[in-house]
């Protein structure tokens, strides 16, 4: 066993622990659908992670993960975890863009390392995570289908914008965009992105960034300003939410900013509800 300064027990994982760390993700499937879809995708071996996964360990047993990559994702973290977390991550110093997940946790947690780490770039409060498992009632947009990847150069540029408009940062700083490009083109040979075309103009788009057998998490929501307010998001959210419980999962999650009142309610008229609360903090 790894153990810290402060003798709080934390070790990295690897897949020996795959069953085990799948066990505390599956007690909230939705709320830890991006961490958990990580590790049924590839495992807990880092080089394959892209990330550390740090396990907390009570008398011997995992109770509390951490997702330590480009974000950092406490999960299933009460505060003798979160101390344990917080203290390994200050150690090490700051190595992620972004702490997201749970508000409690991600307050408890930046509590911690704020002081160390701050100022944040911008930190989301409190962002409702929503979530339905039944077909929408409304009429889904029947232009809305699978983006192709001929389809690509016209959608990459709604991509950029929603991102930078969204995050507050535009994806092609530092590489020139060539990770965010090659995370789009993921999406599109997979299935997971949707959009609504019309004479070679994004009209509506929005991707299923995470999946696991239970759950998927609708990302990169976005319509064109110019034709916000007429039902565009409403009735393609309803398409995409019915397409993804038909092929995808059978719950499609996704997590919002609390301010954004209009999407909020766009998402209640699909079918979605309250299901938490996440934090960000934006570095």
């Amino acid at each position: 066993m790894r153990m810290l300064g402060s003798s709080l027990p934390v070790r990295v994982l690897d897949d020996r622990y795959r069953d085990e760390a799948l066990g505390i993700l599956d007690t909230d499937p939705v709320s830890n659908v991006f961490v958990a879809s990580r590790v049924h995708a590839v495992g807990l071996e880092p080089g394959r992670l892209g990330a550390q996964m740090w396990g907390y360990l009570r008398d011997g047993r995992l109770t509390a993960l951490c997702y330590a990559g480009a974000n950092l994702i406490p999960v299933n973290a009460g505060s003798d975890a979160i101390r344990a977390f917080g203290e390994r991550a200050r150690s090490q110093g700051r190595r992620c863009s972004s702490i997201v997940g749970p508000v409690d946790a991600v307050t408890e947690l930046w509590g911690m390392l704020g002081p160390y780490w701050g100022p944040a770039r911008a930190i989301r409060s409190a962002q409702p995570v929503m979530a339905t498992s039944t077909p929408p009632d409304i009429e889904p947009d029947s232009a809305v289908r699978r983006v192709r990847m001929e389809d690509f150069d016209v959608v990459y540029p709604a991509c950029v914008a929603m991102f930078t408009e969204e995050v507050g940062v535009s994806p092609l700083s530092g590489d020139g965009g060539m990770l965010y490009r090659a995370r789009v083109a993921e999406l599109i040979r997979t299935g997971r992105a949707f959009a609504r075309i019309d004479d070679g103009r994004v009209v509506f788009k929005a991707e299923i960034g995470a999946v696991t057998p239970r759950v998927c998490q609708v990302q990169g929501v976005w319509v064109d300003p110019a034709l916000r307010g007429q039902g565009h998001s409403v009735h393609g959210m309803a398409e995409v939410v019915a397409e993804s419980l038909r092929t995808i999962a059978p719950t499609v999650s996704l997590y919002v900013n609390d301010f954004n009142v209009r999407a909020r309610a766009a998402y209640r008229r699909v079918g979605f509800e309250d299901a938490g609360t996440f934090m960000s903090v934006l570095f």
